[in-house]
């Protein structure tokens, strides 16, 4: 098999590349933006410069859906992995066991890359990206397996409009109800109740508590759309299926935006019509990928984020101090990148950092190893 070459699989590999397109951004794709952005001054780099940070509170970017993209990719994958145990013969015990460890392992992950490791438990941070996508993927899974799709589309129903209602009539001391800043929010007030250690942005923790039920959601969006993609039948055809994903996104989109005027779309508060937001444009990446990937089957363009796609929580890891790539791309390319302009230093110092990345995935991919939750 050639490098570029896609090995045949039973895989969607639209979920390992679209999952490896989301990782890229994370593990450096948003730098290179923002140096172009300095480097060039034109205000197409710089209006997609602005769309890889978040916004400071309400409202929507292209890098406040890199977190709710990753979940929804999560649940895409439940109703393809987990029949598969029971399948094979594993009880439903068995696989409540498997669903309960890979929740709590991510928590825990979370944790050692939040500092647990430095012993200064005053100080951790525990609510984490990686807690809330284990908790949320974890009670979904249990959805996921105790109810048919009627049942979890009643559950995304009730999460969405319950949490729109606790959040909207349940005053806070000092605040009131329906106040959704950072101090006044249900959200925030719970956090500092109940959250041990230190919250993200002081009074409140974007990860929290209470804003992690909406999460759920998230990922029972993704859940369903699994089902809808592994259902087999004349009339959904695979390019139909795509076309069908690519519908649903926008209409959820737009609802999304609708509920707006009544509860903003705010990443920081996983507002019920950010899940719609996010899941509607998280359908339209899948659906473009599925039809470009699995349905017309050009594949050998998206080996470079199946790479990534594969190893996710790994590069993840790593790049909190386990691996040094910043450090190696200066060891090796240091003295080439001192030699150049400021700004063309940022621009191909970004480069490096993500090509260092990838070769080390790649290293990771032909070695055959993968850390799986």
């Amino acid at each position: 098999m050639k490098n570029t070459e896609v090995k045949k699989t039973d895989r969607l590999l639209s979920l390992d590349a679209l999952r490896g397109f989301d990782m890229f951004w994370i593990m450096g794709g948003e730098n290179i933006f923002h140096a172009l952005a300095q480097l060039t001054q034109w205000t197409i780099f710089i209006w997609l410069g602005t769309q890889m940070e978040h916004v400071e509170w309400n409202g929507f970017r292209f890098y406040d859906n890199i977190f709710p993209l990753f979940l929804f990719i999560a649940g895409v994958s439940m109703p393809f992995s987990i029949p598969k145990r029971l399948e094979r013969g594993d009880s439903k015990a068995k696989v409540y066991r498997h669903i309960l460890m890979r929740g709590l392992l991510l928590v825990l992950f979370g944790c050692i890359y939040n500092g647990l490791l430095n012993f200064d438990f005053d100080h951790q941070r525990y609510a984490s990206v990686l807690a809330r996508i284990g908790l949320a993927w974890m009670f979904a899974a249990f959805i996921f397996v105790n109810t048919k799709i009627r049942g979890q589309i009643i559950w995304f129903c009730a999460i969405l409009l319950g949490y729109w209602a606790i959040m909207k009539l349940i005053p806070v001391p000092g605040f009131g109800a329906g106040v959704l800043t950072k101090e006044g929010s249900l959200v925030g007030y719970i956090d500092r109740l109940f959250l041990p250690g230190r919250l993200y942005l002081g009074v409140h923790d974007p990860e929290g508590i209470l804003s992690t039920v909406p999460a759920i959601a998230t990922a029972l969006m993704g859940v369903l759309t699994g089902q809808f993609l592994k259902f087999k039948s004349d009339k959904f055809l695979p390019f139909r299926k795509g076309l069908y994903l690519l519908g649903v996104g926008i209409i959820s989109i737009l609802i999304g935006w609708i509920w707006n005027l009544n509860f903003p779309v705010n990443k920081n508060l996983w507002t019920s019509s950010f899940v719609l937001v996010a899941g509607g444009w998280s359908l339209v990446y899948l659906s473009i990928f599925y039809i470009i990937i699995d349905v017309w089957k050009f594949q050998k363009w998206a080996f470079f984020f199946i790479v990534i796609g594969l190893n996710p929580i790994t590069i993840y890891l790593c790049q909190n101090g386990i691996i040094n790539f910043q450090s190696t791309g200066e060891y090796f390319f240091g003295g080439i990148l001192r030699n150049m302009p400021e700004l063309w230093q940022h621009f191909i110092g970004a480069i490096i950092y993500v090509a260092i990345s990838w070769l080390f995935l790649y290293f990771l991919y032909k070695k055959k190893i993968f850390l799986k939750v």
